[in-house]
């Protein structure tokens, strides 16, 4: 029983958001306020700090953050280690990722799952994410991994790792000379990017929204279909785009291209497995659990 106690305020702890644990844990938020109520009871301390809607960490919470991250890797250490063993542990899982999650993202979580389990074959499909949601409500896949921000009904929608995006160029493009440009700047620059149905271009032309700048008064340069395509365009020239974190750290070690910060922009947002709703099937939950449980050790 306190172990659930404990992923409650290890799920609260994650999301910062009572209301986000509650629904992610299936249970109802004045029952994710009882448990942390009881954990704080028992080890008589207080693990949250409340500002009206707002809530952060004490002292005492990241210590016990940092015990049950713990606690529960070697939980699913023994999870894992024990299926392994299990001959039962073969079959095939069909995957589909948005583009920026399949090019650098999932390759090394991808490694890890076969060598503990080399007997489950896995197909990977990549794609926009509209067309990733497609492929999951026609049962063409088991589960996907997305960056949009769309929310189909009959879609699970469940956060996997955070992810910013970024307004970058070559670090030969001298045709700006500060790091730091503002919303009205932003007008002039010779933009390149996705294509409609594309999570990031999504998530760009809504964080611009909440800025007041509209994405129709931006002057877009070209419109391409990967983030490959658009980082060999402006090596070569002297535009700019918005791109994954994720997608650049090559270019950003090899000095290859810089990022430009905007006063008063920053854009996150979460990849998200997807699953059907009601869907349960035993090696796309062990999948599931083990990239939770690895998604901050890379």
């Amino acid at each position: 029983m306190f172990d659930f106690r404990l992923k409650v305020f290890h799920t609260v702890a994650k999301r910062l958001n009572f209301t986000r644990a509650a629904e992610e844990l299936f249970i109802t938020q004045p029952a994710v306020t009882k448990h942390i109520h009881e954990i704080e009871t028992f080890y008589r301390c207080k693990l949250f700090e409340r500002n009206g809607t707002k809530i952060k960490l004490t002292a005492a919470g990241f210590t016990l953050l940092a015990h049950t991250e713990k606690l529960f890797n070697i939980y699913r250490d023994i999870e894992f280690d024990l299926a392994a063993l299990n001959e039962n542990v073969k079959g095939k899982l069909k995957l589909g990722a948005s583009t920026t999650v399949a090019q650098y993202v999932l390759p090394p979580y991808l490694a890890l799952f076969k060598q503990k389990f080399p007997d489950i074959h896995i197909e990977l499909t990549d794609g926009n994410t509209e067309h990733i949601e497609h492929l999951l409500t026609e049962n063409k896949i088991d589960f996907g991994i997305v960056e949009g921000q769309s929310k189909r009904q009959h879609i699970k929608y469940t956060p996997f790792i955070k992810d910013e995006i970024v307004l970058c160029t070559s670090n030969a493009n001298k045709s700006l000379k500060k790091a730091v440009v503002t919303l009205n700047d932003l007008h002039k620059l010779p933009l390149i990017v996705r294509e409609q149905g594309s999570g990031s271009l999504e998530v760009m032309i809504a964080a611009l929204k909440k800025v007041n700048v509209k994405f129709s008064q931006l002057s877009i340069e070209m419109v391409l279909e990967s983030s490959e395509s658009m980082k060999s365009y402006l090596l070569h020239s002297d535009a700019f785009a918005f791109l994954s974190i994720h997608s650049i750290y090559k270019e950003l070690k090899g000095n290859e291209m810089k990022i430009i910060d905007i006063k008063g922009l920053q854009v996150e947002r979460y990849f998200y497995f997807i699953t059907q709703q009601g869907d349960t099937h035993h090696l796309k939950e062990l999948f599931l659990k083990f990239m939770s449980g690895n998604n901050f050790k890379l």
